[in-house]
């Protein structure tokens, strides 16, 4: 069983950052595809940005590519995710989700993920 615990969500002006961080239990963090997902009111969630065991392929929504920055510590079995140059769109629910894989890739889909964190809230005012 996967445990994932994220933190770093809070209220920021727009044009603020945060860094979202993800905690995940397990020995073999080191073969874990993560993903960050986000959902706003009244709407689906979806992707964000996804990383490999390696960290060596990133995806990134084009919605926060350039200002968003996704990386893994395998020592510390963390994932974060720095957001730069927050604005009021970007106000949503994140998550993050694992999924054990015997492939080093990324995943952009929701399914494949077996496990997902209970969510931290983003709020960017004007």
């Amino acid at each position: 069983q996967v445990q994932l615990a994220e933190s770093g969500g809070g209220l920021v002006q727009a044009g603020g950052s945060l860094r979202l961080s993800c905690a995940a239990s397990g020995r073999t963090f080191s073969r874990y595809a993560m993903g960050w997902f986000r959902q706003a009111p009244g709407e689906e969630r979806v992707i964000v940005a996804a990383i490999s065991w390696s960290g060596g392929s990133i995806f990134y929504a084009d919605s926060v590519k350039g200002r968003f920055t996704m990386s893994r510590d395998n020592a510390k079995n963390t994932v974060y995710l720095q957001m730069n140059s927050l604005k009021p769109e970007d106000t949503a629910l994140y998550y993050c989700a694992a999924s054990i894989t015997y492939i080093d890739y990324v995943i952009v889909e929701e399914t494949p993920y077996d496990y997902w964190g209970q969510g931290t809230q983003v709020t960017v005012s004007l």
